[in-house]
C-alpha cells in the first residue's frame, strides 16, 4: 500500500459513531474546495460512503456524484433573466430560495441510514454563502439535528505571502465565531508547497512577524497590526494539510472531524439545544399572547344607523336594524328565510291597503 494509500484510509478508532454527520465546505475561489470534495467523495467503504450535496447553482458540472443537487431544482440562469440580476445577485437569489424548502433536505439526510458523512459543497463566491441569510438558515437547520463541522480550505501555494496568510485567517475566525461550530481548517495543495510554515504561523504568534517584517509595503503593517488582536482567535484551531490530488493528509482530517463530532456533542449541541428550546419557547409565548388579544378583543363596536336612513318600514324600529360582522357567513338558512318571509307579507299588506285606496277614491 502507497503512501497516500494509507493516508487515505479513516482511521479505526474513529468509528465510534454510526449516526449522520455533516461536513460544510467553505473556501475561497481557486482554493481547490471542489477538488477536496471530490476527494472525499472517493473515499468510499461500503458503510461510511459520503451523501453529497451541491449547493452552487452556478457551476455547469460537478466532479463527483451528488445526491442533492441545487440545479437539479433551480435554474441558475432563468433567476438572473427572471429578476434582472447579475451572477452574485442570481446566486444569492437561488440560495434563497433553495433555503425555503431545506426543511425537505434535512427530512432526507435523518432517513439515510449507509452514509456517515454528508458533505455539502458551497459556492466558489464565499461571501455569498457565509454571510447571506440562506447561509445562516442553512447552517443552523443541519446543525440543529447533526453534528455539523465547518471545514475551511485554504491554498497554502497562494498563503506563502504572509499578507495572503492574514486574510485567510481573518475570513475563518470571521465564519467561526458567527457559525459557533466546530471548526477544521484545511491546508490544501501539499504536494505542490509543503504547510509546515503556514502551521508554525497559526501556532507561533513570533514566527508570523519575523516573516511579515521582511514585507515593507502598507499592506503588510495591516497584517502585522491585525495579527496582534486576531493571534489569540485563531492559534487553537484545528489545522492539517492535505493533497486533494494524491489523497495525502486524509487520515489525519478524519481523526480532526471524529474529534469535532465528540466537540459538537459534549459542547455546540448543548448550546444549540438552548438556542432551539428558547425559540420554541418564544413562539409558545407569542401565540398565547395573540390568543389573549383574540379572546379580550370586542365583538365590535355600536354604530348609530339613523343618519343613513332616510325611510323605514312601518313597525320597525331603527334600534332593529344592525350589521353583520365582516366575514361571518355562517348564518344559517332558516334565519334568511325568516327574512324573506317578512319582506314578502310586507310587500303584500302595503299592495292590499294600495288597492283598498284606490277603490275607495273610485266610489267617491
Amino acid at each position: 500500500m502507497t503512501e497516500a494509500e494509507q493516508s487515505f484510509t479513516e482511521p479505526k478508532d474513529a468509528e465510534t459513531s454510526n449516526s449522520l454527520s455533516c461536513l460544510i465546505v467553505l473556501g475561497m475561489a481557486g482554493s481547490g474546495k471542489t477538488t477536496f470534495v471530490k476527494k472525499l467523495a472517493q473515499f468510499k467503504r461500503a458503510e461510511h460512503k459520503p451523501y453529497i450535496v451541491n449547493l452552487d447553482p452556478a457551476c455547469k458540472e460537478v466532479p463527483y456524484p451528488a445526491n442533492i443537487d441545487i440545479r437539479d431544482t433551480i435554474n441558475y440562469k432563468e433567476v438572473m433573466k427572471q429578476y434582472g440580476l447579475g451572477p452574485n445577485g442570481g446566486i444569492v437569489t437561488a440560495l434563497n430560495l433553495f433555503s425555503t424548502k431545506f426543511g425537505t433536505v434535512v427530512d432526507i439526510l435523518k432517513k439515510t441510514k449507509d452514509n456517515k458523512y454528508c458533505i455539502i459543497d458551497t459556492p466558489g463566491q464565499i461571501e455569498v454563502f457565509t454571510w447571506s441569510a440562506s447561509g445562516i438558515i442553512i447552517t443552523e437547520a443541519l446543525a440543529a439535528e447533526f453534528p455539523t463541522t465547518i471545514v475551511y480550505v485554504m491554498d497554502i501555494v497562494r498563503s506563502v505571502s504572509p499578507t495572503t496568510f492574514m486574510s485567510n485567517m481573518i475570513y475563518a475566525c470571521s465564519i467561526l465565531y458567527k457559525t459557533r461550530l466546530p471548526f477544521i481548517v484545511v491546508l490544501n495543495k501539499i504536494d505542490v508547497q509543503s504547510h509546515d510554515f503556514a502551521v508554525e504561523w497559526i501556532k507561533d504568534f513570533e514566527a508570523f512577524h519575523e516573516a511579515i517584517e521582511q514585507e515593507k509595503d502598507y499592506v503588510s503593517n495591516l497584517s502585522r497590526t491585525m495579527s496582534l488582536t486576531l493571534d489569540e482567535f485563531y492559534k487553537d484551531l484545528k489545522v492539517c494539510g492535505i493533497s486533494s490530488k494524491t489523497g495525502v493528509g486524509f487520515s489525519k482530517f478524519f481523526e480532526l472531524v471524529q474529534e469535532t463530532i465528540e466537540e459538537y456533542k459534549n459542547d455546540y449541541k448543548v448550546e444549540y439545544d438552548k438556542i432551539r428550546s428558547e425559540k420554541e419557547a418564544q413562539k409558545a409565548n407569542e401565540a398565547v399572547e395573540a390568543l389573549r388579544k383574540l379572546k379580550n378583543k370586542p365583538e365590535g363596536d355600536e354604530i348609530d344607523l339613523s343618519p343613513f336612513i332616510t325611510h323605514k318600514s312601518s313597525g320597525v324600529d331603527v334600534s332593529d336594524v344592525f350589521l353583520r360582522q365582516p366575514g361571518d357567513e355562517s348564518s344559517e338558512e332558516s334565519e334568511e328565510e325568516q327574512v324573506v318571509a317578512f319582506t314578502d307579507e310586507e310587500k303584500q299588506e302595503q299592495d292590499f291597503l294600495n288597492f283598498v285606496n284606490q277603490h275607495q277614491s273610485t266610489n267617491k
